[in-house]
């Protein structure tokens, strides 16, 4: 179909994947539907993608194959699953080995002619009563696992991050917890005497355990200022600003 052409074009660009090959697509080429589906960015994927009528025509420059399916073969192949297939295909391409992944149309997969050209087997892991994948689905995975090694540990951040989300320094985390326990003795939270070393030392983990933000202590300064300016039950007073304690 089409539209998981396109949408197998998204998830290939998603991890900077470009080289598509079609073999005899259904609904012929170029197709509609898979350019609306691949939304922007992603049709410069289909404009480079080339039409074979057969396998071994599109496989004709590929050292090394793998063949995606999830059914049981008769064949005897080495059979990987996403992780270690794609470590062996770096392996091949820091060779200078050119390497192909082999996708089946969603409906019927791959033929065991179609297997049978490839050098080994991907399947991938899951509820064996519903191993069916979506096309498009494979293909991010295969994707992922290509480019893990390369991603940054943690999502890019979109610009430069407002100092309000930058982490809380230890330092502002103390001056934070000295200030609401200055306010509590006050207000004689810590009672009785007996049991103010322990409710102090269980108020000051508490802070040290929270993930904490500048803008979420500065939050926490400004609502006990404003708690012990106004009072309790007093309506909310316009007052100067005041430094953080």
């Amino acid at each position: 179909m089409g539209e998981n052409i396109g949408a197998s074009a998204r998830a290939m660009l998603n991890f900077g994947l470009t080289d598509m090959r079609l073999v005899d697509p259904r609904d012929g080429w170029p197709n509609p539907r898979a350019v609306a589906m691949a939304s922007g960015a992603a049709g410069q994927v289909l404009d480079r993608a080339r039409v074979f009528p057969t396998l071994a025509e599109a496989m004709g420059d590929v050292d090394f194959a793998f063949a995606t399916t999830a059914r049981g073969r008769e064949l005897t192949k080495p059979v990987h699953t996403p992780a270690t297939a794609m470590a062996e295909a770096r392996e091949l391409t820091g060779q200078g080995r050119r390497v192909g992944l082999i996708f089946g149309p969603e409906r019927a997969g791959l033929e065991n002619d179609d297997v049978a050209r490839a050098n080994a087997i991907i399947t991938v892991p899951v509820n064996p009563d519903f191993p069916s994948l979506n096309l498009a689905q494979a293909v991010l995975l295969l994707g992922y696992e290509w480019t893990r090694d390369a991603l940054p540990p943690e999502p890019a951040p979109r610009g430069r991050r407002p100092d309000a989300e930058i982490p809380a320094t230890r330092l502002e985390i103390e001056k934070l917890a000295d200030h609401w326990e200055s306010r509590l003795t006050e207000a004689r939270f810590f009672f009785p005497p007996d049991k103010a070393p322990a409710m102090r030392l269980t108020v000051r983990n508490l802070w040290s355990r929270l993930p904490l933000t500048r803008g979420d202590v500065q939050i926490f300064h400004g609502m006990l200022r404003q708690l012990t300016w106004a009072g309790p039950g007093k309506p909310r007073q316009d007052r100067p600003d005041a430094p953080a304690d």
